[in-house]
């Protein structure tokens, strides 16, 4: 059972996760519509922030209307006493957006996933070819994006 001020926080989260709005005041005009201050908005993702629940308030670009077209998901086959010492290296690229490790199958075997973005198939190589080199990791496919049918971040 949640309490009256988490259905407070939930409210604002849900109103702001689709973005922010772009005017002079958008703090004050998120309290207007939730029928709180601007002050107390601000408050509560404060403490949203601090208490972790969530983790930053950021503009996000709009990669393909910019000309940020070619997309890389790198798989790579990672020794498993490697992995956390290859994924710091990994997510320590500028380029390198996303890093997970994953469960491997008895038919796939890749590890360890990179997203890379950049304006060209070559650029997102260039990237992969430089963290083979720091990583000394020579097995990977590379799945390039064909066809983007949705992207948004987590909602709830």
């Amino acid at each position: 059972m949640t309490n009256k001020k988490e259905d407070i926080d939930v409210k604002l989260i849900k109103h702001i996760q689709e973005g922010l709005p772009v005017t002079k005041t958008p703090y004050k005009d998120i309290g207007q519509a939730l029928g709180m201050s601007e002050e107390e908005v601000i408050q509560r993702l404060q403490k949203l922030l601090e208490s972790g629940k969530v983790r930053r308030l950021a503009a996000s670009i709009a990669h393909r209307k910019i000309g940020i077209n070619a997309n890389a998901m790198c798989v790579w086959k990672v020794p498993k006493e490697q992995v956390d010492e290859v994924g710091k290296i990994m997510a320590d690229f500028e380029e390198v957006t996303h890093c997970y490790e994953r469960p491997i199958y008895s038919d796939w075997e890749y590890n360890v996933f990179t997203m890379i973005h950049g304006y060209t198939d070559a650029e997102c190589e260039a990237v992969i070819q430089a963290i083979k080199k720091k990583t000394g990791l020579n097995d990977y496919v590379i799945l390039y994006s064909e066809k983007e049918f949705k992207k948004v971040g987590v909602r709830i």
